[in-house]
């Protein structure tokens, strides 16, 4: 079973581009997410701050990108190790044009 995340978020915090030890560049961000969606039949207001991290070519693309652009991010969910929190692994960005 795939389960993909798909989130539309602007760019809160880029953290400085790094490289992991088997040198893959990586870099860490935070994103934050507003919308508006139905629970029960009413509306609700959603603001999250998400942590998330990307790998290789997506990594640079990302670490070039200005805070505070929207963007629309897929990816998975994960747990980092000794961690209670999820972090967004991305997979893919597209522009949000909005």
């Amino acid at each position: 079973m795939e389960n993909r995340v798909l989130v539309t978020a602007v760019i809160a915090e880029i953290k400085i581009l790094r490289y992991t030890p088997a040198g893959l560049p990586a870099v860490d961000v935070v994103l934050e997410h507003r919308s508006t969606q139905t629970e029960a039949a009413q509306p609700r207001q959603v603001n999250a701050m998400l942590k998330a991290v990307a790998f290789g070519a997506l990594a640079e693309r990302i670490a070039r990108q200005a805070v505070g652009s929207t963007w629309t991010f897929q990816g998975f969910l994960a747990t980092p190790r000794n961690s209670k929190s999820l972090v967004l692994h991305i997979q893919d960005i597209q522009q949000d044009t909005y």
